[in-house]
C-alpha cells in the first residue's frame, strides 16, 4: 500500500569509525518497503551495545542492511510492501532491525515486526525487540533454563541484565547477578534478583557456591569474556550451561577447559544480527507467544534509564560507554514526542494502542484509561475510532480494592 511520504528524513549516520562525536544528524531519502516489508514511522529507537561496536568499526551491518545504526524501533506502520499482510497503515508496532533504526522512518521485514504490547508506551516498546529477543533465544532456547533452576547473569543493570533478571524470575528460576555499585545492587534485587554481587569487592564464584549449597548455578549468561570464562566454568553446576553473547574483556582467553569434561558442561553462544529473516521471525513468534503476556500483565517491564532526542545520539553513546545507566537508553523522534504529548502526529489507531495501566494493570501508576478516553472524546477523535470499532464510550472504572 502506497503512502504520501516526504522525500527526505532526519537520520543519524556514522561519519567514520571513532568516538561518539562521529554520530551526526543528516537528511537522507526516506526508504521504501520491498516485498514482505513494512515501512515504520519511528517514534522511538533503542540504543544498544552493538551500536557502539558498529560506531567504532567493529560490527559492520550484514550485506543488504542499512548503514545507519539502530537495531530496534517502535512506531506506526505507514506503508506495506507487496506480500506483507499482517499489519496495515496506522498499526502501532515494534520491530527488530538489522540496521537503520536511528532515523524518522525505518524498513523492517514483516516477520520481525510485532504489535506494541498493551500497556506499553512507544518509548518502552522501542526498548523491547533487541534485548528481549536476545535474552529469549540465549537464556531459554540455547541455555534451556527451566523453572526451579539457578541462573547467573553478569551486568545485571544493563538492558540485557534487567531483562534477563525479570524473565528468569517470571519463569520460576532463582536469579543471581553481578553489578558495579550499591545503587545497582539495590535496584537489581528489587527487580527480582535473589542476590546482586558486587564484582569489585566480592568473588561471584564463592557467593553463588555458598547460596546454592556448593552446587553452583545451572545457567550463566555472560557478555564479559576474558578472565570471566574460567570463573564461569567454576561457578557452574554439573551439566551447567554457559551462554556467551559478547566479549567486553576480549575473546582470547586462557582457562582450565578440563572442567567442561569433568562437569559435563555446555559452552555455547550466538549473535542475533546476522541471522536470516526466517530465523528472526521464528524467535519473534516465540517471544510474542511466551513473553508478550508477561509484558501485557505488567509482570515484566522494560527498564528505561533515560531518553534523548534523535539528534542527541552521540550523548546517548557517551552515557552508555560510561556504564552509569540502569536499564535502557532510548532515542525519541519529534513524531514520538508528539505522540507522547497527545499531539496531532499520532493516528487514532496508534493513540488507541496506548492503553491505561492504572485501569488495566492495577497500581502501575499511570493516568487512568477512562480519563484518556474522555479526553480523546472531547477532541473529536472518538467518532472515527468508534466507527472503526476500536473505541467504546468511556465508563467509570471500578473502584480499586
Amino acid at each position: 500500500m502506497q503512502a504520501d511520504l516526504p522525500e527526505t528524513m532526519l537520520a543519524v549516520r556514522i561519519r567514520e569509525p571513532g568516538g561518539p562525536e562521529v554520530l551526526e544528524p543528516v537528511r537522507v531519502p526516506v526508504p521504501r518497503p520491498g516485498p514482505g516489508e513494512v515501512l515504520i514511522r519511528v517514534a522511538a529507537a533503542g540504543v544498544n551495545r552493538p551500536d557502539v561496536l558498529q560506531r567504532r568499526g567493529g560490527y559492520p551491518p550484514p550485506p543488504g542492511a542499512s548503514e545507519l545504526p539502530g537495531l530496534e524501533v517502535a512506531g506506526v506502520v505507514v506503508e506495506t510492501g507487496e506480500g506483507a499482510s499482517r499489519f496495515r497503515p496506522g498499526d502501532a508496532v515494534c520491530a527488530l532491525l538489522a540496521g537503520g533504526g536511528y532515523a524518522e522512518y525505518a524498513v523492517a521485514p514483516e516477520p520481525q515486526v510485532l504489535p506494541v504490547p498493551r500497556g506499553l508506551s512507544m518509548i518502552e516498546a522501542a526498548a523491547v525487540p533487541e534485548t528481549f529477543f536476545t535474552v529469549w533465544t540465549n537464556v531459554f532456547e540455547r541455555g534451556r533454563l527451566q523453572a526451579g533452576e539457578s541462573f547467573l547473569v553478569h551486568g545485571g543493570s544493563s538492558g540485557i541484565g534487567t531483562t534477563a533478571i525479570q524473565l528468569a524470575r517470571a519463569f520460576g528460576a532463582r536469579v543471581f547477578t553481578t553489578v558495579g555499585n550499591e545503587e545497582k545492587k539495590r535496584f537489581c534485587e528489587e527487580l527480582g534478583a535473589e542476590r546482586a554481587i558486587l564484582y569489585r569487592s566480592e568473588d561471584f564464584v564463592a557467593v553463588v557456591k555458598e547460596l546454592t549449597g556448593g552446587r553452583g548455578v545451572d545457567v550463566v549468561l555472560d557478555m564479559v569474556g576474558g578472565d570471566y570464562v574460567s570463573r564461569n566454568l567454576e561457578a557452574l553446576a554439573l551439566e551447567g550451561r554457559l551462554v556467551q553473547i559478547a566479549w567486553l574483556k576480549g575473546s582470547k582467553v586462557s582457562a582450565d577447559f578440563a572442567r567442561l569434561m569433568v562437569k559435563r558442561l555446555w559452552w555455547t553462544g550466538s549473535t542475533l544480527r546476522p541471522r536470516s529473516v526466517e530465523e528472526k521471525g521464528r524467535i519473534a513468534r516465540a517471544v510474542e507467544e511466551q513473553v508478550w503476556p508477561l509484558l501485557e500483565s505488567g509482570r515484566v517491564r522494560p527498564v528505561i534509564h533515560r531518553t534523548f532526542r534523535l539528534e542527541e545520539a552521540a550523548e546517548a553513546h557517551r552515557v552508555m560507554e560510561a556504564s552509569v545507566h540502569i536499564g535502557k537508553l532510548v532515542l525519541v523522534t519529534d513524531f514520538g514526542r508528539s505522540m507522547a504529548e497527545g499531539g496531532a502526529g499520532a493516528s487514532v489507531r496508534a493513540r488507541w494502542r496506548r492503553w491505561c495501566r492504572r485501569c488495566r494493570r492495577h497500581g502501575a501508576g499511570r493516568a487512568c484509561a477512562c480519563s484518556d478516553r474522555r479526553r480523546w472524546w472531547r477532541r473529536g477523535l472518538a467518532g472515527a475510532a468508534r466507527q472503526s470499532g476500536r473505541l467504546r464510550r468511556p465508563r467509570r472504572p471500578a473502584r480499586e480494592r
